[in-house]
């Protein structure tokens, strides 16, 4: 195919581009706290994970469209680009549309980065898209100052044979991961994690201790302490057992063990960890289902927001490397790729209902362009578009109300509204 003609070019000098793949294999990830972050094990934390996930799982189910633009503005799905299969039906021969571009978004939000062999024609068009692993990937600078790929160490390979979404970057070629840029944070949410979790096993901390007076004499014999401890414990421990009245004799006392500082701040910890993570997402805390300030009133705000600074510049990152990466320099001004946000933004249904009237009501919008912002099919004769009577040039003065007709075309457009609002 078009890939084995591409690769005896040549490229002039290469050079290392810092995309983290040496650092991979010397077991880099390292922090403070001691404990190595990777991104397999700091998609351990759930509230990662939960930002992760979202930001793939939103995208993944984003309608994604290529369009050929049109006279005076206009636009027609491209079906019979090449790419439009790819994009909308089968990416390659095991992924669907919804697996592809989740598992592509989950890979960037992780390691900033996210990589596809396109299989191309030999006229260059797109045929099919692979998704690489990030080990596998090391990208060079080249002489032309154009990136480069090598692929498990084979021959690097040109930009036009790779599909790089790449995150923030500050060399411009490989972007950062996230999960190494915050490793300190990271690793403090697994350290304590671990903490709790090996406190739960191993741990040897009681409820409390059975004091006798200092005076007393010593028991000796180890099988009689044992003694007076389990029958101490069957009597009252457990929840059966909570409330019960105890008699101690001889002096002796049982005084509580309390928690001491590092297990009372251990939720504090994770909380504040918790934050600092949906921060690097720019995730809104209810989205992460911290529901602990949010109420309904907010919500719909809460979901523009993620849309908008969360979401919407990782979709940005999408359309624009799709449009480099498979659409040849002769197509990208007929052709474009979008997603289709305008569903994640709608507010409830009675908002829409009133702002459809009023662009029903003032001719900016056809019953048809209202059925189809609400994914239904057009009817006959729903393409008109209404203009109030009363909206005239200043010249021409005000319309005569006083007219008949002019009152019927006014109570025409007063019973289209009331029926659009009753569907």
């Amino acid at each position: 195919m078009f890939f084995s003609s591409v690769l005896g070019e040549g490229r002039g000098n290469l050079t290392e581009a810092n995309s983290g793949f040496w650092r991979g294999l010397l077991g880099g990830g390292r922090n403070s706290s001691g404990v190595k972050v990777t991104p397999e094990s700091a998609l351990g934390l759930p509230i990662l994970q939960n930002c992760v996930t979202l930001l793939a799982e939103t995208l993944g189910q984003l309608p994604c469209e290529m369009y050929r633009r049109m006279d005076k503005g206009q636009r027609e799905a491209a079906i019979n680009h090449p790419a439009y299969d790819v994009l909308r039906y089968q990416p390659n021969g095991f992924q669907t549309p919804y697996e592809y571009l989740e598992c592509t978004q989950g890979a960037a939000g992780l390691r900033g980065n996210a990589y596809s062999f396109i299989d191309r024609r030999d006229d260059g068009n797109v045929v099919a898209l692979w998704p690489l692993s990030n080990d596998k990937v090391q990208v060079l600078r080249g002489g032309d100052m154009l990136p480069y790929y090598r692929i498990s160490g084979g021959e690097a390979v040109p930009m036009r044979m790779i599909h790089h979404v790449r995150w923030f970057s500050t060399n411009h070629y490989v972007g950062l991961s996230p999960i190494e840029v915050h490793a300190e944070s990271l690793g403090l949410a697994q350290a304590v994690r671990q903490y709790t979790g090996k406190s739960f096993a191993n741990g040897v901390t009681v409820s409390g201790v059975i004091e006798r007076p200092r005076e007393a004499p010593a028991i000796k014999d180890q099988g009689s302490i044992d003694k007076i401890v389990d029958q101490w414990g069957q009597k009252f421990g457990g929840m059966d057992n909570a409330k019960k009245v105890a008699l101690l004799q001889e002096g002796m006392t049982f005084k509580p063990v309390s928690m001491n500082n590092v297990d009372a701040e251990v939720l504090g910890i994770l909380k504040t960890t918790g934050t600092d993570i949906a921060r690097i997402y720019k995730i809104p805390l209810p989205m992460v289902n911290d529901l602990e300030k949010s109420n309904y009133n907010t919500l719909e705000q809460l979901m523009i927001q993620f849309v908008v600074f969360a979401l919407l510049p990782w979709v940005k990152r999408h359309e624009q490397s799709m449009m480099r990466d498979f659409l040849l320099p002769a197509d990208r001004r007929e052709y474009f790729i979008e997603f289709n946000l305008s569903g994640l933004l709608r507010g409830d249904q009675k908002s829409r209902y009133e702002a459809y009237a009023i662009g029903r009501q003032w001719g900016w919008l056809s019953v048809n362009d209202i059925r189809r912002l609400e994914n239904m099919p057009p009817v006959p004769g729903g393409d008109i578009y209404l203009q109030p009577l009363n909206m005239v040039d200043a010249g021409k003065g005000a319309a005569d109300l006083t007219n008949p007709n002019v009152r019927a075309q006014l109570e025409l457009q007063h019973a289209e509204i009331e029926r659009i609002l009753a569907q």
